[in-house]
């Protein structure tokens, strides 16, 4: 048989074989294959991203396993590359902080968080006791000012964490965040640092500093520019602050401080309206493939540039414009676009960049621990599998909706003033 003829009578069999009743029961049979649960996806992600800080922590060698990276244009190499556990633990025990706090899920979901659970507390002991290998210091530079905020914002998040901890180990976190308030705040977002670690001695019932608070919030009312957004000090930047931290931490410290005080009720109704317009603007920069603007500093953040459209979803304060499965939707896609990249992780931590290993995306004050403030994007997980945002059928989001053709309401600015 010539190789003309033998070519032929492949491609025969072949036809015969794609219209036979087994074959197209097979691909019937992989038609009906269930997609993964989202939720199964985000906990995977969560688990890899932070597994190999709060193993290492627990094991008191998170000093000898983590990475020592900093920016390429680094401003200090020496007192970024020692800040930076300080900075990878307030930056994943506030990501990860209601997942912690959450009860409940299947048995590998409960298995996993009593696992996590479990090495937090053992780590915070490690990070607090001044024998251990890991112990943390948060006196060394005004770097820390900052990730004491968030290992601070963790324990507001999850009080399981404080009531949970030994009674040394309280007296030491109180002790090393007090003083943290040697360090005067930058002119900018930091006023709010200093601000949500005194949220948490108000919670906690310790004695507080109103003025710092109150500082902060009417700073901040001062910095609003209009349509839901602020400035980060006294001139505006186009990047993703408003939700790395100004609308997250505004609405958590209003809600601690709005309990104890109605000086700021009219501020907190603001707030609330600004929150939900910024959290519509958030949603509408999520592409239909899942990335976003890459635009303004911090970019190496990650997710954790929709860390308060996360933050939204999970204290179910989202406005009636976006269905919590839409967000969640949005919110998956964005964790599967900034975490695919095979150069993602560099034997299992986080490299520098956005979509994979991009060391030229970083700033001066990045190192290997600020990038784990992307764990942000997980807040939702707080929410049990039977919220609408994990038990809703998926929902298209607004850039799917808008890029498939589908008619679609106009969007305008509010004045929120």
């Amino acid at each position: 048989m010539n190789q003309s003829m033998s070519r032929l009578l492949r491609i025969f069999v072949f036809l015969l074989l794609l219209g036979s009743p087994a074959l197209a029961q097979k691909k019937n049979a992989s038609a009906k294959v269930k997609p993964v649960n989202d939720r199964i996806v985000w906990l995977t992600e969560m688990d890899r991203m932070v597994r190999p800080v709060l193993s290492s922590l627990a094991h008191d060698s998170l000093r000898i396993a983590m990475p020592k990276r900093v920016s390429i244009r680094t401003d200090n190499r020496e007192q970024r590359l020692e800040v930076q556990y300080v900075e990878v633990l307030g930056r994943v025990l506030s990501g990860i902080a209601p997942w912690l706090q959450g009860e409940g899920g299947s048995t590998d979901e409960v298995a996993l968080r009593n696992q996590y659970r479990q090495w937090v507390l053992q780590g915070l002991t490690h990070a607090l006791d001044s024998t251990a290998n890991d112990y943390m210091r948060f006196d060394i530079a005004g770097q820390q000012l900052v990730d004491a905020s968030f290992l601070a914002y963790a324990f507001v998040r999850a009080p399981w964490l404080w009531e949970n901890m030994s009674k040394i180990d309280r007296e030491r976190l109180v002790r090393v965040l007090k003083s943290t308030r040697q360090f005067k705040p930058g002119f900018s977002n930091w006023l709010l640092f200093s601000a949500m670690t005194e949220a948490f001695f108000c919670k906690y019932g310790y004695e507080w500093d109103p003025m710092r608070v109150d500082y902060a919030l009417q700073q901040l009312e001062q910095w609003y520019v209009g349509d839901g957004v602020y400035m980060d000090g006294p001139s505006f930047a186009f990047d993703y602050y408003n939700s790395y931290v100004i609308q997250p931490y505004l609405a958590t410290i209003t809600d601690i401080i709005g309990k104890k005080t109605s000086a700021y009720a009219g501020m907190i109704a603001r707030l609330k309206k600004r929150n939900e317009r910024y959290a519509i603007i958030q949603e509408r920069l999520i592409n239909a493939d899942g990335t976003f603007p890459a635009t303004g500093r911090s970019i190496v953040y990650r997710g954790a540039a929709f860390h308060h459209l996360a933050d939204m979803a999970w204290r179910k304060a989202l406005p009636e414009q976006l269905k919590p499965a839409q967000v969640r939707c949005a919110l998956t896609a964005v964790l599967r676009k900034t975490l695919e990249s095979p150069s993602t992780y560099q034997q299992g931590w986080l490299t520098i960049g956005l979509y994979g290993s991009q060391p030229d995306l970083a700033d001066s004050y990045n190192n290997q621990g600020s990038l784990y403030l992307a764990t942000a994007i997980f807040l939702p997980l707080g929410l049990p599998e039977t919220d609408p945002f994990w038990a809703g059928a998926p929902e298209k989001w607004s850039a799917q909706r808008i890029w498939s053709g589908d008619d679609f309401p106009n969007d305008h600015s509010v004045n929120l003033h």
